[in-house]
């Protein structure tokens, strides 16, 4: 079922959109094992959820996570980054009884120029799975919002007299693929990336 769209009226004044990337400790593929990679999904898509950020693409690897957001008003992207890294953290030990080191220190983040950025770094994020052997198509893999059913924040939203820089672009940007349904722990599908049905290899 889907979930309403929250009011989004606080995120107007938003002024960057990143291109951002984290790596597990030592990058050891976490994200191979199936409930580490569903408490993932849900843990960004409950941030985007309550107000800290939106979420336009993303795509988790098996050692590391790239994602394209824009903060909401009154959030840094160091602050969004905490949320996700620590609150992930934090969720792994509560939920999964697993006590270990998550995540590398920092995060590289590349602030978005302008539309043809974006389509860019869109388009990376769409293909990862398939240029490094993990799915046979961009929507094969549950784990990339390339897969149909993830409710994703296309476009940053700017006040309607804007008429120039990159958010006013953006509004642009063509809807995503999909039902428009947001899935907190995604469904099983037998050509997941996950278990390595359609790619060429399995997460290792």
């Amino acid at each position: 079922m889907a979930k309403p769209h929250k009011d989004r009226k606080s995120f107007a004044s938003a002024s960057s959109t990143y291109f951002v990337t984290a790596s597990t400790w030592g990058h050891r593929s976490l994200f191979q094992i199936e409930p580490m990679a569903r408490l993932f999904l849900d843990t960004i898509t409950h941030y985007q959820d309550s107000g800290k950020y939106s979420l336009h693409a993303f795509v988790l690897m098996p050692d590391h996570f790239h994602m394209l957001l824009t903060p909401w008003q009154g959030f840094t992207l160091e602050r969004v980054m905490q949320f996700i890294k620590d609150g992930f953290s934090y969720r792994v030990g509560k939920e999964l009884g697993l006590k270990t080191k998550i995540w590398e220190r920092g995060y590289s983040g590349h602030p978005i120029r302008d539309m043809a950025d974006f389509t860019n770094h869109v388009g990376y994020i769409r293909e990862k799975t398939v240029k490094t052997g993990l799915a046979g198509a961009p929507a094969d893999c549950i784990y990339c919002s390339a897969y149909p059913g993830f409710d994703l924040d296309l476009t940053p939203q700017e006040p309607q007299s804007s008429s120039s820089g990159i958010a006013a672009q953006l509004k642009l940007c063509p809807p995503p693929p999909g039902d428009g349904q947001r899935f907190s722990t995604p469904p099983l599908h037998p050509s997941s990336c996950h278990n390595g049905t359609r790619g060429r290899r399995r997460w290792s």
